[in-house]
């Protein structure tokens, strides 16, 4: 037989079997976070005739004389490239960008996958179309932790969330350090202008003595300045009180405001003062609620003072938070008493502008009404009693050779002997990107399938001509014995 012949049946077949490649490539080119495929093609063993010789004296060397035996599949390579991402406004749609793949768990085992397609069921667990769970790191009242092994998320439909009473309060950016301070304090006393100029002499307006009677009061500024006030309490030498409000929670979940004012001190070089507004330098106030109950606020403090740098140097504050019986109403709030912590350390004391706002912790009850996903993989949830908190992240598998994967169906991948061992961590840990409420497309390029299957084509033809010439060279060879 001509070696020819199955030289040419070995191109036939291989390229059967690119062609093979080729239409599962173009079946997928609709199938999300499809990798398609290349087939390549090397020769195979040749019949030496002669061997190499060497050159001698007088005798030049010479080549080998081989004969090649055809082709074989090389390779069947998986192209890992991304896909482009297509946007499908569905915010549990997932698209992967990047070396990783999301990992999947069903009863027969581990699964990995570029098909972002996910969703939650019934119970409130994130799966695939076809109920495999996905995986990942489920938070625990709003705090994630990825350094442990993930599992299913699970986040139900409806969530509660429980009242958190509030225990820190912590306040932030800056104090002006040139805020102007009163110089004197003028209020109108049965018809007779009234002046207080001592410095560290208070005033509270309206007057809450009788006599005298007095609704407001002008306050000179060191400037040269002056303003009219109808409510507050103010000290001469002082700077003019800077409100801040911020609200807590009670154990019971209700919501309170409370006021504290800050104001610089007379005489004391980068040093403030807290207060309660409408204790009048009390420190202690009573403030009636309109459910009808009332809430009493106790404020023990240190002078918050500022080093020369204008940062934080000391100053420590608390608010004892009480809920006796209203005087009036005889109505009882029912919540624990509290101790509030004031975290003054991030505050500074630089001219310009006082810009200071307080926050607390804490929070009312309420019920999850919706989740988002970020660029992370992170899944946030956003409650009706306004908290927004994590609540789950996405795990992510990175391969050292994820074109060896093993494919099984599905969109699934499977870990092979030479795909390495997944390393699975977040997104950001692994420098791959996740784009929420899209979809990765398949990355088969038809132009190219195309190109590819006419050049397939010709070369499955020119093949078969192989077989033909080699088939009517034998059909003479046996009729010269006719």
């Amino acid at each position: 037989m001509l070696r020819s012949l199955f030289s040419g049946v070995s191109g036939l077949k291989n390229h059967q079997t690119r062609m093979d490649v080729i239409g599962n490539n173009i079946s997928n080119v609709n199938t999300t976070g499809f990798k398609s495929s290349r087939v390549t093609f090397s020769d195979t063993l040749s019949q030496t005739l002669t061997g190499a010789a060497a050159a001698s004296e007088g005798k030049g060397g010479t080549n080998p004389k081989q004969i090649g035996l055809g082709s074989q599949v090389s390779s069947v390579d998986m192209l890992f490239t991304d896909g482009s991402v297509q946007s499908t406004g569905k915010n549990t749609d997932l698209c992967l960008s990047g070396s990783g793949l999301f990992v999947v768990k069903n009863s027969n085992g581990t699964f990995y996958t570029r098909n972002g397609a996910f969703s939650f069921d019934e119970q409130g667990n994130y799966v695939t179309s076809d109920g495999s769970y996905v995986q990942g790191w489920t938070a625990l009242d709003g705090t994630l932790d990825t350094n442990g092994t993930p599992g299913n998320i699970t986040i139900p439909a409806g969530k509660s969330m429980e009242a958190k009473a509030t225990t820190t309060v912590t306040y932030v950016n800056n104090l002006n350090s040139a805020a102007l301070t009163i110089q004197s304090i003028t209020y109108n006393n049965a018809g007779t202008a009234t002046t207080v100029n001592t410095p560290g002499s208070s005033l509270a307006v309206p007057s809450t003595n009788t006599p005298p009677t007095y609704t407001s009061a002008t306050l000179k500024m060191s400037d040269g300045s002056t303003q009219v006030v109808t409510d507050g309490y103010y000290t001469v030498g002082n700077s003019m009180p800077i409100s801040t409000t911020f609200t807590i929670y009670d154990s019971l979940g209700n919501a309170h405001a409370v006021p504290v004012l800050l104001e610089k001190k007379n005489g004391a070089v980068n040093t403030w003062k807290l207060s309660l507004a409408g204790s009048n330098g009390n420190n202690t106030i009573t403030i009636d609620e309109k459910d009808g109950s009332s809430t009493k606020y106790t404020l023990t403090a240190s002078a918050l003072t500022f080093k020369p740098s204008g940062e934080f140097d000391t100053g420590t504050a608390s608010i004892a938070v009480a809920f006796p019986a209203n005087t009036t109403t005889g109505i009882t709030n029912g919540a624990a008493p509290a101790t509030l912590d004031l975290d003054l350390s991030a505050l500074t004391q630089y001219s310009g502008s006082s810009t200071i706002n307080a926050g607390a912790d804490g929070n009312a009850a309420g019920t999850l009404s919706k989740v988002s996903v970020d660029s992370s993989g992170i899944i946030t949830g956003t409650y009706t009693n306004g908290v927004i908190q994590y609540e789950a992240q996405v795990a992510v598998a990175q391969f050292n050779n994820s074109a060896g994967l093993t494919k099984v169906g599905g969109s699934y991948y499977q870990e092979s002997n030479n795909s390495g061992v997944p390393n699975v961590k977040t997104a950001a840990k692994l420098g791959v990107t996740i784009t929420p409420s899209a979809l990765e497309m398949s990355n088969v390029d038809i132009a190219d399938q195309f190109s590819d299957m006419i050049i397939t084509q010709r070369g499955f033809q020119s093949n078969s001509k192989i077989i033909t010439v080699s088939d009517e060279i034998l059909e003479t060879l046996i009729n010269m014995k006719r």
